[in-house]
């Protein structure tokens, strides 16, 4: 069974930064291994992708909204794939969600929420 265990959401003022965690856990599950990503929903809206970590190390899918402020990546040896968020602004006010995909299977975390103020 794998679980996807998001954290480091929070409150943050415009131009702030945060890191987002996705520690994945379950047997035969590595973060070197799936594709990973993140995505976010605000209320009334549609979920979107904001990064792509593919298992060779490449990160994608980055959309024009996040581009050049967001970075994911990995840390193998703790299993976690993060989501660096930087200059963020009020429309990046969503919940976070980590996703794993592995042979057919996609797999979801809880998610974590972001509120970007001022």
């Amino acid at each position: 069974q794998v679980r996807l265990m998001e954290s480091g959401g929070g409150w943050v003022q415009p131009g702030g930064s945060l890191r987002l965690s996705c520690a994945v856990s379950g047997p035969g599950f590595r973060v070197n291994n799936l594709t990973m990503s993140w995505y976010r929903q605000a209320p009334g809206q549609k979920r979107e992708l904001v990064a792509t970590l593919t298992p060779g190390g490449y990160d994608v899918n980055y959309p024009n909204s996040v581009k050049g402020r967001f970075t994911i990546s990995r840390d193998d040896a703790k299993n976690t794939v993060y989501l660096q968020m930087d200059a963020l602004k009020h429309e990046d006010t969503a919940q976070y969600l980590c996703n794993a995909i592995k042979d057919v299977f996609t797999y979801w975390g809880q998610g974590t929420q972001v509120t970007v103020f001022s």
